[in-house]
């Protein structure tokens, strides 16, 4: 089944983190490893799990109400600067990702990045793979007055382009995004590479596994 957007098709909107690249392990790596130090043992795969799509400052209040007690003061930032460090070093891009950005370009679609992360974060993931030219078109939820689940960086996106957001489809790959796009009036397609895309089809989203079925889904039916 192909997704629809309400208007022609006019404006894609593609996540950063699990999307343009593959930044989760190493950020979730760094998270479950400063969990840990705080006494809440955690691996990569539990903090990809609970925090997929969240904002650090966001995080922190889910630790505290685990440890019944505060984080350090200035941890949130702390971590932020660390995920900036390892993601300097260790971020990748998305494969297929290059063709698909390639492919929205020759269909004569505007594209526009919508993150949770914070500009300071995607600089230093796009110098790393080569998509430095992005940043003209990101959009952080630090920019706007709330964060994904919300729709507010969707609907941000979408008026610099000038686009009405019936005319947009939105690339995520966690829940939060994906309501956000919903809660924004978006077209929603959910990318899951490891799972049976359950939870992103339940919220409304059209799931792929593999950036290159999302080229054909974009052309005119």
């Amino acid at each position: 089944m192909r997704f629809a957007t309400e208007l022609p098709l006019r404006l894609v909107i593609f996540d950063c983190d699990g999307v343009l690249v593959d930044s989760e392990g190493p950020s979730n790596r760094a998270v479950a490893e400063e969990i840990t130090k705080l006494g809440w043992p955690m691996d990569e795969a539990e903090a990809t799990r609970r925090f997929i799509g969240y904002q650090l400052k966001d995080i922190a209040p889910i630790v505290e109400a685990h440890l019944g007690r505060p984080v350090p003061e200035g941890w949130v930032e702390m971590l932020r600067r660390r995920l900036v460090e390892v993601l300097g070093k260790e971020v990748e891009l998305m494969p297929g990702i290059e063709e698909v950005l390639a492919a929205t370009a020759a269909m004569g679609l505007a594209y526009r990045v919508a993150s949770n992360s914070s500009m300071a974060e995607m600089r230093v993931k796009f110098a790393r793979t080569g998509l430095s030219a992005l940043l003209g078109r990101a959009h952080s939820a630090y920019d706007v007055q709330h964060a994904k689940p919300a729709p507010d960086v969707f609907l941000a996106a979408a008026a610099a382009e000038g686009v009405p957001p019936g005319a947009c489809v939105v690339v995520e790959d966690s829940v939060p995004g994906a309501t956000g796009a919903v809660a924004a009036g978006m077209a929603c397609i959910g990318l899951d590479t490891y799972g049976d895309g359950a939870e992103l089809r339940a919220i409304g989203a059209h799931v792929i596994h593999h950036l290159s079925e999302l080229p054909p889904l974009l052309r005119p039916a």
